[in-house]
This record gives C-alpha cells, sequence and structure tokens, in this order.
C-alpha cells in the first residue's frame, strides 16, 4: 500500500516500478489525492486542476499497463496487475502502452535503473501454476525449482536443504537459549540461499529478512524466497545496508565471510554487522573452520561475546559455528 508518493517520480516511472515489483495477479492500493481528490483534502499546493490532471494521469498510465481496478472508494483505489499480458497484446498499441523490456532476465534489480518499459512476466508465472495459500507455500516446491529455472537444484536437492535447516536450527536453539524464551523479534538472514533457514525459524516468533548476495552466484534465489511467501532483498556486504542502526535481534550468517574473502576486508563486513544489531543481540556465522578463527580474531577486536563450538554437519571440509551473544558475560571476562 502506497500513501501519496505517486508524483514523486514523472512521466509514469513509479507505476512502471509498481508493476515490476508486483507478483501477477498482485494488488496495489493507492491511498490519498490525487486518488478521490474531491472528497475533503486540504494539502500544500494543490489546487482543483492539479488533482484533476494528476489523477487522470495515473487512471491513464494504469490503463496503459492493463491493470484492472477492482476498488474505488473514499480515499482508496485498488488495481490488480494482470496474470499475464497475453489478453493487453492487441491493446498495447492502440493505447501507446510502454514496450516490452527487452532484457534477458526480469530478475535483475541490483543496480538497474527504471526503464520506461513494461517487465516481462517470468516463464515460471506464466505456466507454473498458482501457488499455494499460507502457510503451506511455505513448504511446498517453488515453481521456479519444479520448473527446472535454477541451475543445478532438483527437487529432491531442494528438500534435502530444507531438511538439512530444520536441523540446523534445532542445534542453534541449544546454543541460543533466548529463541525460545521470545527474546528475538527482527532476524536476519545474510546469505539466505533458497530460505531454508527463515522457514526452519517459523516455529518461534520472529520474521526473517533473507538477504541474497548480489552479484556473487550464478544462481539468483530472490524469487524462490518470495514463492515462499518469504521477504527478502539483494545486498553486497561490501557496502552499508540500507536500514538504521540498531535494527535486528540476531544475525545468521552462512557462509557470508567465505563468498566475499577476496572483495572486502572482515572488519569490515563485521563493523556493519555490528552498526545493525541491537545493544544485547545475538549473531551466528557458519563458515569453514579457518574462516571462523579468522573472524573469532575481528570479533574480539569489537569487544563481542563470542565463542567457536563444532557443527553437527559432516563431510570432507568440516565447518564452525562463531555464536555471539552480548546479552551473556562470558566467564573470565
Amino acid at each position: 500500500m502506497f500513501h501519496g508518493l505517486l508524483m514523486l517520480i514523472p512521466d509514469g516511472l513509479y507505476m512502471l516500478e509498481i508493476d515490476r515489483l508486483l507478483r501477477p495477479g498482485g494488488y496495489w492500493v493507492m491511498s490519498s489525492p490525487p486518488i478521490s481528490w474531491k472528497s475533503p483534502y486540504k494539502g500544500p499546493n494543490k489546487t482543483i486542476e492539479n488533482l484533476d490532471g494528476e489523477q487522470l494521469a495515473m487512471e491513464d498510465t494504469a490503463n496503459k499497463l492493463c491493470w484492472e481496478k477492482v476498488s474505488d472508494k473514499g480515499t482508496l483505489s485498488v488495481w490488480r496487475k494482470p496474470i499475464n499480458h497475453l489478453h493487453c497484446a492487441q491493446e498495447a498499441e492502440f493505447l501507446r502502452s510502454p514496450p516490452l523490456c527487452t532484457e534477458d532476465d526480469p530478475d535483475t534489480a541490483w543496480y538497474v535503473n527504471i526503464s520506461m518499459c513494461r517487465t516481462h512476466l517470468p516463464r515460471v508465472e506464466l505456466d507454473g501454476g498458482p501457488l499455494e495459500k499460507w502457510p503451506q507455500r511455505l513448504a511446498t516446491v517453488p515453481p521456479r525449482i519444479a520448473n527446472g529455472e535454477i541451475k543445478g537444484m532438483s527437487i529432491q536437492a531442494y528438500k534435502h536443504d530444507c531438511s538439512v535447516w530444520r536441523r540446523r536450527v534445532e542445534l542453534y536453539g541449544t546454543y541460543l537459549k533466548d529463541l525460545s524464551h521470545r527474546s528475538y523479534r527482527n532476524v536476519m538472514d545474510m546469505n539466505a540461499g533458497f530460505g531454508s533457514f527463515a522457514a526452519a525459524m517459523l516455529k518461534y516468533p520472529v520474521w526473517v529478512m533473507n538477504v541474497v548476495p548480489a552479484n556473487i552466484t550464478d544462481n539468483n534465489t530472490l524469487g524462490i524466497i518470495y514463492e515462499r511467501g518469504l521477504i527478502g532483498t539483494y545486498m553486497d556486504w561490501c557496502e552499508a545496508f540500507s536500514t538504521y542502526p540498531r535494527t535486528y535481534d540476531l544475525i545468521h550468517a552462512n557462509g557470508v565471510f567465505s563468498l566475499y574473502i577476496n572483495k572486502c576486508g572482515t572488519l569490515d563486513i563485521l563493523v556493519e554487522m555490528d552498526r545493525i544489531l541491537r545493544p544485547g543481540g545475538a549473531t551466528i556465522i557458519r563458515d569453514a573452520a579457518d574462516v571462523v578463527l579468522k573472524v573469532k580474531e575481528a570479533a574480539d577486536r569489537l569487544q563481542w561475546r563470542s565463542r567457536v563450538v563444532n557443527t553437527d554437519d559432516e563431510g570432507p571440509d568440516p565447518q564452525k559455528l562463531l555464536i555471539v551473544d552480548n546479552s551473556l558475560q562470558l566467564p573470565g571476562s
């Protein structure tokens, strides 16, 4: 839902970006003028002519995007994005609709400028069928995996990933007692993969911001995260995360420091984590054993209360965990 922001970006660019973000069949709710500007409203530097023109321009852009208006009451209007663009093809030329974008990957969004074009709907959105209702969709195989959109990821491998993270989250609960004590609410996963960590955290009263590192791997999994009914974003962890300080109660970093080992400093990433972690918050860092030991040295410089522990994973390259719980006073400190 958006309140009074439409005219900040001219020429319909704002609504084109909303169209890109919406799922097929998704809804856009606009509140405040220019919607129903004839209802009682007093705003700065707004005349009847201004409001009338803004509403007409918005209605025209919505028509060009093939949106269907489903409700218009008071200062609220609701539009629905089409399931696909097939039924709009004949009308597009008559309405002078923006052309379809020509980029190869409609999911590309990291440092991409807004363009005067309509984003193609991904193939899986067209023939993948409707998503399950919540919370069933969290455990259902996402359409992008079922249709083979993710390179090297089979349905069996996806289910194994979910099973692995359920086991790992159980282990985390033994190290962080505050998980079961409901002391955490805002959680971040810095390298979310398919969102299986967040899915395993469903039993706790938390919400998880799933972050997909941008331009690091070939597989873009953010679409899968949203198909599971979760929330997420892109990020380059050599940069500052767009949030205010002290946002998160718990930060989970799986393999993050190995990913960025040749891109930016370990301490740089830890300092940014420290900025967005609330006082007394906790961090779980999972990585190769030698990397975790290096991170532990940097964490000590930040005076984090941390300890290195074993994982329950088996394999030729065992990992370690760095458990940071700043709510505790460690022995000898």
